[in-house]
């Protein structure tokens, strides 16, 4: 049972939150209420979900040496010769392998080509990518776009360049935040990094007030985009904007302030008054475009 446990949390269940992003064209696209399209993200979901736990075994079984040095990594199965290395990659050749069967036959093979550019993305990215600063979190935020299309191209939506480029911003946001974190615990003597040698303090926090500061203005501009008004048939989407502000007012703060930015899924998971803020986004964004336009 115990080895089970091992093999599950080696998949890191909890990263799995981040494609939702699959969910974006049709939350935007006001398509939600399309059961079909509904279903069809849905199965996508599922294939990226496989499709990422197949890289995460890969990433902790190419980097098995530097996650024992790593003050919480060095917990994670591979690391703690909990799963073996045979073990792993057998895994990784079944999670791929579902994951590109599961696109091509139930989604098509567009959908199965950005399933297929993803584990390629993070294939070069672990084998490399990762060590070279600027290039690493430009990596992970592409990762994140990479979703946003997937989900189009499941839902049959056509994908907006605002969502497109909103993803991006925060998700380089994001990556920034993490390498924050990651140089705090390099100061304490645990270097985690190679490409941390191209980061300081000064770049990552002034990187991260830029991405704050051009997420919130692109979202607002996409809020007040004439062309975005007359598909919603709404000219109050800009309320929402509120919220976007907050939401990223209260990262910042963790990552100042509280010092735990290292894992942004946990900290979406963890954090009361974030969820809250997320909620409150979602309700009113819910209503503006699926109640008041109508």
């Amino acid at each position: 049972m115990a080895l089970l446990r091992d093999y599950l949390i080696l998949t890191r269940p909890h990263q799995l939150i981040k494609n939702g992003f699959l969910f974006l064209p049709l939350f935007f696209g006001n398509k939600l209420t399309d059961l079909h399209a509904l279903g069809q993200v849905c199965i996508g979901f599922c294939c990226f979900c496989f499709a990422g736990m197949a890289v995460y075994v890969f990433n902790d079984l190419r980097d098995v040496d530097d996650d024992r040095k790593h003050p919480v990594k060095c917990k994670r199965p591979i690391a703690a010769n909990k799963v073996g290395a045979v073990e792993a990659v057998l895994m990784i050749l079944i999670l791929a392998a579902l994951a590109l069967t599961g696109s091509s036959v139930l989604l098509g093979w567009a959908f199965a080509g950005i399933v297929g550019a993803y584990l390629f993305l993070n294939l070069v990215y672990t084998l490399g990518l990762k060590h070279v600063a600027i290039l690493d979190i430009t990596c992970i935020a592409v990762g994140f776009v990479m979703r946003v299309y997937a989900g189009g191209e499941a839902g049959n939506v056509r994908t907006s360049h605002w969502i497109v480029l909103m993803t991006f911003l925060l998700a380089m946001f994001l990556a920034l935040a993490k390498r924050r974190d990651d140089l705090l615990l390099a100061k304490g003597g645990a270097k985690t990094r190679k490409s941390l040698d191209g980061y300081n303090m000064e770049m990552v926090s002034s990187g991260m007030n830029i991405m704050a500061a051009v997420t919130i203005v692109s979202y607002v501009l996409y809020t007040v985009s004439p062309d975005v008004v007359a598909f919603h048939s709404s000219r109050h989407l800009y309320l929402t904007s509120f919220w976007v502000i907050v939401g990223i007012l209260r990262y910042l703060q963790i990552t100042y302030v509280q010092n735990r930015s290292g894992s942004p899924t946990k900290v979406l998971l963890q954090d009361f008054f974030l969820i809250l803020v997320i909620l409150c986004w979602l309700a009113s964004i819910f209503v503006i475009k699926y109640v008041f336009s109508h």
